[in-house]
C-alpha cells in the first residue's frame, strides 16, 4: 500500500469516527433546523437514489424537484434505461423461472441426470452440448484413480491442439490470445474450455458477452446464477432511470432477507427478487407480506416447508417431522412486530401452527408454493389474544391479517424506513407520523414513504450527510459520481463483498444493518479507499469512469450521504 493510500485512509477513518462522534451528541433541534433550498437536491439523489450522476441535479432543477420525486415514486411512469436494458439482456438466467434455472444451470451432481436424461436439456443446442462435455467431465473425474487434468501446456494437449495453434494461444497479449482462440470452430472451442477451465479464464476481460458467458459456464454452472444477480443488483443501482424503486428493492430483500446459498435457494432467490418483493415495494404492506410468506425462497431458507402439524387418524401413525418455529419466530420478530413488539414464545408457537402445511412443490427442482393440507395442524390457535380456527390455508393468512394491522407493526416498519432514508436514530416525531399514515392507509407504503420525504426532518441539518454509506451504496455512487461506463460488474460485487456485504449471502435472517454505523470499522474504511484509488485510475476490471466530476471519491464526504 503506498504512503498516500495510507494517509489518506487514515485521515478519512478519523474524519468519520470524529464524525460519528459528533453526531451521537446531537439532539433533537438538528432534525428541526432546515437545510438551504440550494441542498435540497443533492439530499434527495443522496437518499432516494444510489448517488448523482453528472448532470442529475441541472435535470431534476429543470424538471422541478416535486415533480421528480412524484415520478420516482411512481416508477411505471418512467422510461427505463435503455443502457440498463442491453446490459441485463446478457445475464440471462435473470429472466428465467426457477425451473428452468435448474435445467439451464444445473448444479454438478444434477449433470449427470441431466446427461442421462433425468431432466430436460436447455433448449439452447450449444447451451445444452456443452452440459453433456461438462457432465463428461464430471463423471470422468468420479472414476476413482483417474489423474487431474492436464495443464494446456503439457503434451497431453495434442489431441486437441497442433503445435502452431498452442504457439497461438501462447501469444503476447490477451487481444492476441483471444483472436486465436475465436480462430477455432465453436466445439473446438468448447473442447479445450471443458477439457482446461482454468486456462482461459484470462480471455475474461477482453471477450466478448456471449464468450465471458461460456468461460464462466465451466466453471460451474449453477454459480451463475448467483453471479447474475449480483451483477444485476449493481447495474440496476448504477444504470436504473427507477432509483427509488432500486433503493427500495434493497431495503425490502434485506427486510425479509433470504440466504442465498442455503441448498435450492440458489435456484429459488432470482424469481423471489424479481417477482416477489420488487413489484411490492410501493404497494400495500400485507400483499407484500403474503407474497414473501408464500414465496419458495422464504419457505425453503426458514424451513417452513418442512413443518407439519401432529399426525392425522388413527393413534400409534408413523411420527412426522413436526413443527419447525423458524418462520413463526422471524414472521414476529423481524417481519413485523419488532423484537420489542409484545408477543411471547407462545404467541410464536402458535403462529407456527398456522403455517404448517405451506411448502414447495420439489424445491430441488424450482418448484412453486403448494398448500399440504394433510400436513396442516387443524386444531384451534391463539395469537396475540386472537382465536384462529379458519382451517386450511386460511388460519396463515388469517395471521398476515392480524400482523399487517397490529399497530406495533406500523411503527416498526416506519422507524426501518426512517433509520434507512434518514437517521441512524430517527426522531420519534416523524416515526409517529409515519406509523399514523401506516395504519390510515392499511399499510400503503408508497403513503408513508411520501409522508417521510414531505417531513421537515427528512430536510433537516440532523439527515443532511449523517449517514455512512453501506459498501454497496458506496461502490454504486462511486460509479454513478464518475459516469462510468460498465462492460461487466463482477469485479464490482467482488469489492462489495471485499468491504464487508456480500450480496444475497447474509446467513442471519436479519439481512444487512440500515445503520451506518454498521460499516464504521478501520479494515473497512482501507477497502473503500483501495477501491476508491483504483476506480479513478480505471483499474476495476470491467468499468471504465470518465472523472468524479470534482468528486473526491475517498473523502469522508462522499462515504456520507
Amino acid at each position: 500500500m503506498s504512503r498516500r493510500t495510507t494517509a489518506v485512509a487514515a485521515v478519512v477513518a478519523l474524519s468519520l469516527f470524529a464524525g460519528a462522534t459528533v453526531y451521537a451528541k446531537k439532539t433533537i433541534q438538528v432534525f428541526q433546523q432546515q437545510i438551504p433550498k440550494q441542498d435540497r437536491i443533492e439530499q434527495a439523489l443522496n437518499r432516494l437514489t444510489f448517488g448523482p450522476r453528472p448532470g442529475d441535479v441541472d435535470r431534476v432543477k429543470a424538471m422541478g424537484l416535486k415533480k421528480w420525486i412524484d415520478l420516482q415514486l411512481h416508477p411505471s411512469r418512467i422510461a427505463e434505461n435503455p443502457v440498463l436494458t442491453a446490459r441485463l439482456k446478457v445475464l440471462d438466467s435473470l429472466f428465467m423461472n426457477s425451473e428452468d434455472l435448474v435445467v439451464n444451470y444445473p448444479e454438478l451432481r444434477m449433470l449427470r441426470a441431466n446427461r442421462q436424461g433425468g431432466l430436460p436439456v436447455p433448449v439452447d443446442p450449444e447451451r445444452t452440448r456443452m452440459l453433456q462435455k461438462l457432465a463428461e467431465r464430471f463423471e470422468n473425474r468420479q472414476k476413482p484413480g483417474v489423474p487431474p487434468p492436464a495443464d494446456a501446456e503439457q503434451p497431453e494437449t495434442a489431441s486437441l491442439l497442433t503445435p502452431e495453434e498452442l504457439r497461438s494461444l501462447r501469444a503476447t497479449t490477451p487481444e492476441q490470445r483471444l483472436a486465436a482462440f475465436e480462430a477455432f470452430p465453436v466445439e473446438k472451442q468448447d473442447d479445450l474450455l471443458v477439457a482446461f477451465p482454468q486456462r482461459f479464464q484470462g480471455l475474461f476481460p477482453v471477450a466478448p458477452p456471449e464468450l465471458r458467458r461460456r468461460l464462466q459456464l465451466v466453471t460451474g454452472p449453477q454459480q451463475m446464477v448467483t453471479r447474475d444477480l449480483m451483477e444485476g443488483k449493481l447495474l440496476r443501482a448504477i444504470y436504473s432511470s427507477h432509483q427509488l424503486e432500486e433503493v427500495l428493492t434493497d431495503f425490502w430483500y434485506n427486510h425479509f432477507n433470504v440466504f442465498i446459498d442455503k441448498g435450492a435457494d440458489r435456484y429459488l432467490v432470482t424469481a423471489y427478487e424479481r417477482d416477489v418483493i420488487r413489484p411490492r415495494v410501493l404497494g400495500k404492506f400485507r400483499d407484500l407480506l403474503e407474497a414473501t410468506a408464500k414465496s419458495p425462497a422464504m419457505l425453503f431458507y426458514l424451513d417452513n416447508w418442512e413443518s407439519v402439524g401432529p399426525p392425522k387418524g388413527k393413534p400409534g401413525a408413523r411420527p412426522r417431522r413436526g413443527l419447525n418455529e423458524n418462520y413463526g419466530r422471524e414472521l414476529l420478530e423481524l417481519h413485523t412486530l419488532g423484537v420489542d413488539g409484545g408477543y411471547t414464545q407462545k404467541d410464536v408457537t402458535e403462529v407456527a401452527r398456522c403455517f404448517t402445511g405451506w411448502s414447495i412443490n420439489r424445491p430441488q427442482l424450482g418448484g412453486g408454493f403448494r398448500f399440504n393440507e394433510n400436513a396442516h395442524d387443524a386444531g384451534e390457535k391463539t395469537v396475540l389474544g386472537e382465536k384462529i380456527h379458519a382451517g386450511g390455508i386460511e388460519d396463515g393468512e388469517r395471521v398476515l391479517d392480524l400482523l399487517a394491522r397490529y399497530p406495533p407493526t406500523a411503527r416498526f416498519i416506519s422507524r426501518k424506513l426512517a433509520m434507512r432514508f434518514v437517521a441512524d436514530d430517527p426522531p420519534a416525531s416523524l416515526v409517529d407520523r409515519m406509523a399514523e399514515t401506516f395504519r390510515k392507509t392499511d399499510g400503503d407504503l408508497r403513503a408513508v414513504m411520501k409522508t417521510m420525504i414531505e417531513s421537515k426532518e427528512f430536510w433537516s441539518v440532523g439527515a443532511f450527510h449523517t449517514k455512512m454509506k453501506s459498501p454497496l451504496e458506496l461502490v454504486a455512487s462511486a460509479v454513478r459520481a464518475g459516469n462510468g461506463d460498465v462492460d461487466y460488474a463482477r469485479s464490482l460485487a467482488d469489492q462489495v463483498a471485499q468491504m464487508g456485504e456480500p450480496l444475497y449471502r447474509k446467513l442471519e435472517p436479519t439481512g444487512y444493518s440500515n445503520s451506518g454505523k454498521e460499516w464504521l470499522n478501520s479494515a473497512g474504511l482501507v477497502t473503500r479507499m483501495n477501491f476508491a484509488l483504483n476506480l479513478a485510475d480505471n483499474k476495476v476490471p470491467g468499468v471504465k469512469v470518465e472523472s468524479a466530476n470534482g468528486v473526491q471519491l475517498g473523502s469522508p464526504e462522499f462515504q456520507r450521504h
